[in-house]
């Protein structure tokens, strides 16, 4: 049985013909042909090929599948004693493909686009496209129910954004009130006030004294 051991994303997979490998996120959509040109060693029996570092004419292909979030893994940190605790979560995107040819000698790879898995790709996107719905960062469409839950938001909030706000017109402003002139005491009123009586002289209260 042929096997061979590639490297991408940083890490290194042993593959062989019809293996499902699960590595790190790369470029495409489903039903995809994806090849890895980085092969380390390829071995048939007994017969091993060790690169330095590359086998020369060796390429291994695959078709790619789909592109999802792991489960979640918490990352903690603490500190006894110092009230420091932080925690955090983390989804790693890995996407799946599914080994079919492993090539060596420079031949090119034979496989084909798969139509049926990139037909109802693309089926599905549409159908998204027309409900409105953004689809998926990953190479998985959205579920239905998740589609309907996101039309759902929609419609509620556009109802909100579609009512516009009464406009209050302003009303001018009162000029403020002009202050009466003072009326003029009339000569009646002047001769009913008594007179002031005539301060005392500092003069005579020291007369007073002696």
């Amino acid at each position: 049985m042929t096997f061979a051991v590639i490297k991408t994303g940083g890490k290194q997979y042993k593959v062989a013909a019809n293996d499902v490998v699960k590595i790190e996120k790369i470029a495409g959509e489903p039903g995809d042909v994806v090849t890895f040109d980085q092969v380390l060693m390829v071995g048939e029996g007994d017969a091993v090929t060790v690169g330095a570092p590359l086998v020369e004419g060796a390429l291994v292909a695959a078709q790619f599948i789909v592109t999802e979030k792991e489960r979640t893994v918490i990352i903690l940190k603490k500190e006894r004693r110092q009230h420091y605790d932080r925690r955090n979560g983390h989804r790693q995107r890995l996407s799946t493909v599914r080994i079919t040819e492993i090539l060596t000698g420079g031949a090119k790879p034979t496989t084909e686009v798969d139509q049926i898995a990139k037909a109802r790709y693309e089926k599905k996107l549409a159908a998204l496209a027309e409900s409105g719905v953004a689809p998926s960062v990953t190479g998985r469409a959205p579920t239905k129910a998740a589609a309907k839950k996101k039309a759902a938001r929609a419609a509620a909030v556009a109802p909100a954004i579609a009512v516009e706000a009464p406009v209050v017109e302003a009303k001018p402003k009162k000029a403020p009130a002009k202050k009466a002139a003072p009326k003029a005491e009339t000569t009646e009123a002047v001769a009913e006030k008594p007179a002031k009586k005539p301060a005392a002289k500092k003069a005579a209260k020291a007369d007073d004294k002696e």
